[in-house]
């Protein structure tokens, strides 16, 4: 991302960044400089809490570059690029659709280029909408957005604390488990028409083992070549769109 894209999603300084979050508007993430806590500083980051937002202890001279040099007083909050939504919109979409809930959770991507991809063929799928964690993930940010080609409007996106929890919750109303990782069934075998919410592990190292232990089914696409992962987007795709063949009853020759 270019630079005066980066300071465009920015809000710089303690007074702005106070009036921010006073006015409610949506805040992915707050950096504050290492060691600052003191003053209006620490009334920003209690307000922050409150409000479910992350802070990120961050380096001055990281953060002088991330503003242009401007006068971040130790404060830059950068905000989304679009509101999350509720575990329960996604619910509520499914059923103002007449269909079973469809639902693609994100384990811990953090290159906002894939998660911009996921969301897009999310969109394109037909699924009802994206789970992603607070931490240890992309955010919505300008990236996301752009990368989703305008998908992220029509997308909910959900943004929950405890993904292990979030899972035993979809459980409890009837929503199947499917993980995605080389040592599964194969993904085209598998009945996917129900209520299901489809996990795509992280680009690194794929699934968290609690979240694993949470899946009903595993899936895994073949790989033929001398390596042995797909882009986490790509292999997504592949799986999705699986899963909207069989919902809406595409037969193959």
């Amino acid at each position: 991302m270019r630079e005066n894209d980066i300071q465009s999603e920015l809000i710089i300084g303690r007074n702005p960044v106070t009036e921010a979050l006073k006015s409610g508007r949506e805040i992915d993430t707050l950096f504050v400089s290492k060691g600052e806590r003191q003053g209006s500083v620490g009334k920003i980051i209690a307000m922050c809490r409150d409000q479910g937002i992350i802070v990120k202890e961050t380096d001055p001279k990281k953060m002088d570059y991330m503003c242009g040099n401007a006068n971040h007083q130790g404060v830059i909050a950068r905000v989304a690029a679009h509101s999350y939504a509720s575990v329960e919109d996604i619910f509520a979409r499914a059923e103002e659709k007449g269909e079973a809930p469809f639902i693609i959770i994100c384990d811990e991507i953090e290159d906002p280029h894939n998660l911009g991809a996921i969301i897009r063929t999310a969109e394109c799928a037909g699924a009802h909408g994206v789970i992603i964690p607070k931490r240890r993930s992309a955010t919505l940010n300008f990236t996301v957005a752009k990368t989703s080609a305008g998908a992220l409007e029509y997308m909910p996106v959900a943004r929950v604390s405890n993904l292990a929890t979030t899972l035993d919750e979809l459980k409890e109303r009837g929503v199947w488990i499917y993980g995605t990782d080389m040592d599964g069934e194969v993904w085209c075998k598998t009945d996917l028409k129900g209520a299901i919410a489809l996990v795509v592990g992280s680009e690194g190292t794929g699934m968290g083992r609690l979240v694993r232990e949470k899946c009903d089914f595993v899936l895994s696409l073949p790989m033929a070549g001398e390596i042995n992962s797909l882009n986490a987007s790509v292999a997504a795709g592949i799986v999705m769109y699986e899963a909207s063949r069989q919902r809406l009853n595409i037969k193959t020759v």
